[in-house]
Formats: structure tokens, C-alpha cells, sequence
């Protein structure tokens, strides 16, 4: 675990979508050593293996685009159930961690803590919120049942 929070639920619902309304395409280029490209242009990145992995840092690496893209979708879906709700959401953050380790079958595996802050709410509507948003991000549908993904409200 990446730290002690609340564990998620797994929930046995289909979430693939039933229309593709957007696609993104980004290519590879070295591995963890080399860069990441977007097709549009947008993502020219060097990426490049952590110290805790053996490289040099000198570059970003998967997890941290992974933890980019689940930090900002998840708040996105935070601020529409919000703004649905008729919560105003000024000043909230999400911020993401991605772990990275060994699994049991001799591959490796991803874990994910997101940490949310939603100053101008009280904690109970602050946690039916957060709940909501798990519910419809499609970061959190896409991994949920697969990794563990553990949200800390504070």
C-alpha cells in the first residue's frame, strides 16, 4: 500500500463504454529509456527509469503520467457530480501516487492513492461526492476490481 486510507469497493458493473466518443494515441519510443510522443503533437516527453528502479531520473516515467491522467480525470468527474449537486468545489485539489512492485506472478504490479481536498465542503458531503465521482471517473472504472485504489478525503 502507498499509504493507510480507505480502501475502495469493488463493484461487479459493466463501465465498458457503449460508444467511443474520443480517442487519444500516444507512441512509445525506447521503453522507459527514450520518450513519449502524442499524434496531435501536444506530448514530446523524455522518459526514463527512476533512481528506486536504477536510472537516473532524468525524465518522467509511466507512473507519474499515469498519476497526471487519474488526478485530473478524477477531479473532472469530482467537479461535475459537484457542480450537478449544486456544490461549488473552489479550491479542491486531487493529487495521485502510484506505486509500483513486485506481484505474485513474477510480474509487477500498479496501486494508487488519491488524496482529495474540498475545503468549502463539510465532510459528509464532501464523501458522498467522492463517491460519486469513483463511481462515474473512468480512471476509477478502468482499474477498479483490477488494482487497489485507496482515496483519502482531507
Amino acid at each position: 500500500m502507498i499509504e493507510e486510507t480507505v480502501e475502495s469497493t469493488a463493484v461487479s458493473v459493466d463501465t465498458r463504454p457503449t460508444k467511443i466518443v474520443y480517442v487519444a494515441e500516444a507512441t512509445a519510443h525506447g521503453g522507459r529509456d527514450g520518450y513519449v510522443t502524442s499524434q496531435d503533437g501536444q506530448i514530446e516527453l523524455k522518459v526514463a527509469m527512476p533512481p528506486e528502479l536504477g536510472g537516473d531520473g532524468n525524465g518522467t516515467n509511466p507512473e507519474q503520467l499515469f498519476a497526471a491522467g487519474y488526478s485530473s480525470c478524477f477531479h473532472n468527474a469530482l467537479v461535475l457530480v459537484g457542480r450537478r449537486s449544486g456544490y461549488d468545489l473552489t479550491g479542491s485539489t486531487v493529487a495521485a501516487k502510484v506505486g509500483l512492485g513486485p506481484n505474485k506472478q513474477r510480474g509487477y504490479g500498479l496501486a494508487v492513492a488519491l488524496s482529495v481536498s474540498l475545503p468549502v465542503l463539510d465532510a459528509d458531503i464532501a464523501a458522498k461526492l467522492v463517491d460519486a465521482a469513483h463511481e462515474v471517473c473512468p480512471y476509477s472504472n478502468a482499474t477498479r476490481g483490477n488494482i487497489d485504489v485507496t482515496i483519502l478525503l482531507g
